[in-house]
This record gives C-alpha cells, structure tokens and sequence, in this order.
C-alpha cells in the first residue's frame, strides 16, 4: 500500500485551521463549537472525496463507510478548550490517508466529545452503549449547558451499526514522554488504563471574610485543600508508580475576595490498569470526604460517577502493528501501555480494537505546544498502513 506522505501533512495542516488558537499550532475546538462543526463538514467532503458513504448519527459522530464489512479507522476531532493540532486528529487523517490507498474496504470514523465537554469520551461512549443518549443528554459542561442543548447543531443522517466491523484500530500521538526521551519511534499499546471520574460537593458556610474568625469558618475551600493533601498519605499503601489521580476544575460559590467560600464544587479523576485498585480508590477517597466534612461541620455530596474499564489489546490486530513496526522501524519501537483514554476503549465493548502511538515532543499535550516531528507522523501512518495491508493479507 503507497500512502501518500504530503498529502496526509498537508490535511493535517488544513484540519487544524479550523480553530487554530494564533498560537503556535495550538487549536480550539471544543465538541460542538462552530470551529468543530466547520471541522466536521470539511471532513465530510474529504470523506466523500475518497469515496465514502458519509453518515452522522444523533451525537455528531462522523462515520465514512466503506462498503461491506469493513475495518474501522479513526479517533477524534474535538479538542481540549486549549488543544493541540494533533490529539485525535492525527487518528483521523491517518485513517483517512488509508482509506484512499487501500485495496480492502476502509472505514472512517471521527468521533465526537472524546475530550469531555460533557463526560467520558461522550460520543463513543453513546455509540458503542456505554451510556444512553437519553441520560446523556442530561449532561452539563463546566458553564451548565446541557448536552441535549449543545447537539442541536448536529444534523444526523442516520444511526451506524457496529456490526458492520471488523475491527478497530486508533492511532494517536503519545501524550506522554516515554517514546521522546528513548528516541523510538512508534508504540504498540498493550493495554489502556482504565479510569473514574466524579465531582465532589464541600457546603460549608459563606461568611464575611474580615469579621469571621478563623476558628469559626466554615469554608468550603479550606475542606478541599485539606482533602488534596491528605489523599496521596491515604492512598500510600494502594496505588502503584502508574497510578495518577487529579483535581483538575474547582468551582467556589460565591468566588469573591471578600467572602469566606460556603461551596466548593471539584472534579475528582484517577486511572490505573487494575479494576479492582480503581475501586479501593473510589472507596478511600468517599471515605476521607465525609471524614473532613464531619470534622468541620459541613456537607458533602457526590456526583454521578463517570468511567472506564481497563481495556487489553486485541492480539491479532496488535501482532499486525508489531510486525509493521519492526519492518518499519526495527530496534526503534516498543510495546506500551497508554495512560490517556481513547476511544477505542469503549469500542472494545463491540469489536477487537488496537492503537498505535508516536512520540508527543517534550511529552506535551492538552496544550497548544503539542508537536510532533513530521517525519514521525509519516512513518506512524507508514506502520498503520502497513498493518492493515497484512490483515487484508
């Protein structure tokens, strides 16, 4: 299969124009956002381009279908509030680049809200029935708009059903620093973490903040710091050196200088590969919670919990990659477990799935210095290319 290199840089480049942030090559488009849905419509026409049947379910999912059986390719094109140009676009491009090229029936997929306006991989999550449309619909991002609200831009064609893959196969910059600081090339994944997340609730008191003494206070920001720095101590004896845990969004009411905060609403996320330890976690965090709310005489409440099971690589599609990596880049690649989420955990719920990394430069990602040297684009789409040459083998 020739694949065509500067074809697939130069979409690339054409995909992050809508949205580029004028910095660097960073990009704003969040799911649903006009930069979004221009992306959207644009990567139809280049779906339709390479002879594609272009379908649109009722989430914005964007599929071009072969026709037949087929394997499917792909990732997202939303991106964080600050992205870069390559997170999830890179997938779909790469899978784009292969459907044209291909003598077997390539499908492509561009999913929607992979990187959680409203949850957890939103889209795929909807698709593959992990979460019903109708409970997800019930979903607020951090300024309150519902998802029911949000997808009113989204003209749907039709409902795609799974049945119709083979499999799945996601490639993806790394978005950590391993393959940079080693000089290799590409990664096989082995296995995909899997990961919780929910928002916690502290109500305290709202006070005035010169005249409430400090002994007195009731403050809901207070309860959360506590909280942060008690959690690594409680979670000693549980988590391994690859389990992560963030409080990446805190919301206080009233958010005033002069007022002692009465509430403070955080998110509250944490990934590792063991089900079981994700679980501990979930218990010790509850715990540690109500423990500093009763202490200082507050309420605490929990928010629907979000997440993800570990996901282990299918061993076909994976072997495929293995053996296209080391004809492609022999001695300069490796197998390795991602500690992001992907999509292609909740396909794995419905066909055999596989991914394939390349570097992120510096490790950077979520961020609009998120780069990734071109040749090492072309070589990771060269490796895809290669692997799905050898399934169709």
């Amino acid at each position: 299969m020739q694949v065509d290199g500067q074809r697939f840089l130069a979409d690339l480049h054409k995909l992050r124009s809508f949205g580029a942030s004028g910095v660097g090559k960073g990009v704003v488009r969040p799911a649903y956002s006009e930069a979004d849905m221009e992306a959207r419509t644009w990567l139809k026409g280049r779906m339709e381009e390479a002879g594609l049947r272009v379908e649109t379910d009722a989430m914005g999912n964007l599929f071009g279908l072969a026709e037949g059986p087929s394997l499917l390719l792909g990732s997202h094109s939303d991106s964080q509030p600050e992205g870069g140009w390559l997170d999830g676009a890179l997938g779909v491009i790469a899978a784009l680049e292969v459907a044209r090229c291909a003598d077997m029936p390539i499908s492509v997929i561009s999913f929607q809200d992979e990187e959680g306006r409203f949850g957890v991989t939103t889209g795929s999550a909807v698709w593959s029935g992990q979460l019903d449309l109708e409970a997800a619909d019930l979903l607020l991002d951090h300024n309150g708009v519902a998802l029911a609200e949000a997808r009113r831009v989204v003209n749907p064609t039709g409902e795609v059903d799974p049945a119709q893959f083979t499999g799945f196969i996601e490639m993806h910059i790394e978005q950590g620093p391993v393959l940079d600081t080693t000089g290799e090339r590409v990664g096989v994944v082995s296995d995909i973490v899997g990961i919780r997340d929910m928002k916690i609730t502290f109500e305290g008191q709202q006070n005035h903040a010169g005249t409430t003494p400090m002994h007195l206070r009731r403050d809901a920001f207070q309860a959360v710091s506590e909280f942060n720095h008690a959690l690594a101590e409680r979670f000693k004896n549980v988590v391994t050196p690859a389990t992560v845990w963030t409080i990446g969004h805190l919301s206080l009411h009233p958010n005033a200088s002069s007022i002692v905060p009465g509430k403070a609403v955080f998110s509250m996320q944490w990934r590792d590969g063991d089900a079981d330890r994700l679980v501990r976690m979930e218990q010790i965090i509850r715990a540690l919670a109500q423990e500093i709310a009763q202490a200082r005489g507050m309420e605490v409440s929990f928010g629907p919990m979000l997440g993800l099971e570990p996901v282990h690589m299918d061993a076909r599609l994976r072997r495929a990659l293995e053996t296209s990596a080391e004809s492609l880049a022999s001695g300069a690649w490796r197998v390795m477990p991602s500690g992001a989420l992907h999509d292609a955990t909740n396909v794995s719920r419905l066909m055999p799935v596989a991914m394939l990394f390349v570097p992120s430069i510096g490790g950077i990602s979520h961020a609009f210095e998120e780069d990734t040297d071109e040749e090492h684009l072309v070589l990771g789409l060269e490796v895809l290319a290669g692997a799905v040459a050898a399934l169709h083998g």
